[in-house]
């Protein structure tokens, strides 16, 4: 139950047939890595249709970002005798004797898009090929604008094309809220409250939780300068003695059955389960949260295709706002065309949930997590490991 770790289903192999079909050889073909459950199976269908009876789709689905980013290493190292390269990553479409099959695009977390520019795993998109780009909010072109070493820059590239969204959000427990009398959270601040104690999950993950600690101080998810914060450290090992468990990928099985009553985690884990756990409730905290992209990239390798005219196509069908609706409320993440949308203009089903679409004000005060140099990840680092290490007795 984790946005970069989903449970493996039965059904991938399936869907991969259902749109490749028996194809010819020539037929063009549009090649899909995708993130499970991060494009409704009915999308791909319908994009197959809308393209012509001619083109195959052939999907591909991993459960992890993290797999699809080691992907994206694995390709660039492939030369054209493959056979004789020799690869540390163990891929099912992999073998001695024949080429991979190198995808036009494949989803990839914005976590990792940094990394893929250094390591020139990815190409840029050509956005003159893209009729949608231009309706794109200019965040979310900001966002994968960068430069050679993968910083925000407004002169360079565009890396990749965002096609959902979402936020960290705080999960709890009506039933033992309730029970002690506490007022519903609202805010990052109310997880220091001390009913609270050794009753939380938070993610196992640094820039996630001394994130929501500067936020609580009114600083930024991407401050640099961490030794300059001078509460920081007390309000986090404060923090921790709340803390009962770290975890990126368990946070929400303690709260499903009670042992905690508060978790921190991502929105494409969270919204599942208060839909199948009435228990069970989230907000967005009010002073901003963290957010996250799923984005389209297009690998750059010695056997990829020189491009294939489908992806623009892909892509573009991906930002109508038909398509973005379902994907929206399928995938419970939400597409970018609709974050600076009015109200009015928003489907239905979005206007009302918060949850899955934070109002304005609140999206305006989030942030996603960008690279920060070596430097400052040096100073997370140290603090995260002296913040574990704590003595949770503190005052």
């Amino acid at each position: 139950m984790n946005r970069r770790s989903f449970i493996a289903e039965a059904g991938a192999a399936t869907l991969t047939q259902l749109l490749t079909g028996c194809g010819k050889q020539n037929q063009p073909t549009l090649r899909l890595r995708l993130l499970k459950n991060s494009v409704p199976t009915v999308v791909l269908n319908r994009f197959r249709l809308s393209a012509g009876r001619e083109v195959v789709v052939d999907v591909k689905i991993e459960s992890q970002l993290n797999v699809l980013f080691e992907q994206l290493q694995a390709w660039k190292n492939q030369t054209a005798a493959p056979n004789k390269a020799k690869s540390s990553f163990s891929l099912p479409f992999f073998t001695s004797s024949t080429p991979p099959v190198i995808p036009d695009v494949s989803s990839l977390g914005d976590y990792w898009l940094a990394n893929a520019i250094k390591q020139k795993l990815i190409q840029p998109i050509d956005t003159t090929q893209l009729s949608g780009w231009q309706q794109l909010p200019p965040r979310w072109q900001e966002l994968v604008r960068r430069g050679e070493r993968g910083q925000l820059d407004p002169k360079g590239q565009i890396w990749a094309a965002p096609y959902r969204w979402g936020t960290t959000l705080i999960a709890y427990r009506t039933d033992k809220f309730k029970s002690l009398g506490l007022q519903p959270p609202t805010d990052w601040s109310d997880l220091w409250r001390e009913e609270l104690r050794a009753r939380i999950s938070l993610l196992d993950h640094p820039r996630e939780v001394i994130g929501l600690t500067l936020k609580k101080l009114g600083q930024s998810y991407n401050t640099t300068a961490l030794d300059k914060i001078p509460e920081l450290k007390k309000q986090l090992q404060l923090l921790h003695r709340q803390v009962k468990l770290y975890s990126s990928n368990a946070y929400l099985q303690p709260l499903i059955l009670g042992d905690t009553f508060l978790a921190v985690g991502w929105s494409s884990d969270i919204l599942p389960a208060i839909r199948d756990y009435p228990k069970i409730a989230a907000v967005v905290p009010q002073s901003g949260t963290a957010l996250w992209a799923d984005l389209w990239v297009q690998p750059r390798s010695p056997l990829a295709n020189p491009g294939s005219n489908l992806v623009p196509q892909w892509i573009d069908f991906i930002w109508k706002p038909e398509i973005a609706t379902q994907i929206s409320l399928q995938t419970l993440a939400v597409s970018p065309i609709f974050s600076s949308a009015k109200p009015e203009n928003l489907p239905k089903a979005l206007q009302a949930n918060h949850q899955l679409l934070p109002l304005a004000d609140i999206f305006k005060n989030s942030e996603f997590l960008l690279p920060l140099d070596d430097a400052a990840l040096a100073q997370y680092r140290q603090l995260w490991i002296e913040i574990r290490t704590t003595n949770t007795s503190i005052k």
